[in-house]
C-alpha cells in the first residue's frame, strides 16, 4: 500500500485477520496467565499490534481518511518506548527492547505519514515497513518457538546495527530515480 504495490482493499482482508489474531492472542495469554503479571505485561504489547492492523483494515475498507490512524500511531509510538524501557530495565532482554524502539520509529513514520500527511516520507516509511518486518518479527517468533531467541548485550548490539542498515537501505531504496530528462527543465531566456 505504502509501495503502491497492493490496492488498500485487496489488502484489507489480510489486515483485519491478522489484526484479530493479535488481538485474540494476547486475551488467550493474559487468562492463562493466572494473574502473572509479567507474563500479563509481556502480552499486552500485542494489542498494540491487533489494533493498528484492525484499524488499517477498517480504514481500508470503508475508505476512511488516515488521519485518526496516524494520530494512534503516535499513541502507539509513544508506548513502544515505555515497552522498549520494560524490556531492557524488567526483563533483561536488550534484544526486544531494540525491537520495540525498531518498531516504535515503524509507528513514528506511519505518525508522520498518515497523521500530518507528510507524504514526502511515504516510500522511505513503506520500505522501511518492507524490510524491519522479518527482522524484528518474524525472525524473532521463529527463534523464540525454536528456544534459540537470543538474550545480552551482544545480541542487542547486533540487532541495533542490522536495524540501522535496514533502515538506510529503506532511504536508499526510497530515493527519487526519476531520470533526468523526465523532470522539469527551467526554460532560460534568449537574448
Amino acid at each position: 500500500m505504502l509501495l503502491d504495490r497492493i490496492p488498500a482493499r485487496s489488502a484489507a482482508v489480510l489486515n483485519l485477520f491478522v489484526g484479530s489474531l493479535l488481538c485474540v492472542t494476547p486475551t488467550v495469554l493474559i487468562i492463562q496467565a493466572g494473574g502473572n503479571g509479567d507474563a500479563i505485561l509481556a502480552a499486552s504489547g500485542l494489542y498494540l499490534f491487533g489494533f493498528t492492523y484492525l484499524y488499517v483494515g477498517i480504514n481500508n475498507l470503508a475508505g476512511l481518511e488516515p488521519e485518526g490512524l496516524g494520530w494512534f500511531s503516535l499513541f502507539v509510538a509513544v508506548t513502544t518506548v515505555v515497552y522498549a524501557g520494560i524490556s531492557f530495565w524488567r526483563f533483561d532482554d536488550p534484544t526486544s527492547g531494540v525491537i520495540w524502539l525498531a518498531w516504535g520509529l515503524l509507528w513514528t513514520l506511519f505518525f508522520l505519514v498518515l497523521g500530518l500527511r507528510r507524504t514526502g516520507l511515504t516510500r522511505f516509511t513503506g520500505w522501511t515497513t518492507v524490510l524491519l518486518s522479518q527482522p524484528t518479527c518474524t525472525l524473532p517468533a521463529f527463534l523464540a518457538l525454536t528456544g534459540a531467541y537470543p538474550s545480552g548485550a551482544a545480541p542487542a548490539v547486533i540487532a541495533a546495527v542490522v536495524a540501522a542498515l535496514l533502515v538506510a537501505a529503506a532511504a536508499w531504496l526510497a530515493r527519487d530515480i526519476t531520470p533526468a530528462t523526465d523532470r522539469p527543465t527551467v526554460l532560460v531566456k534568449e537574448n
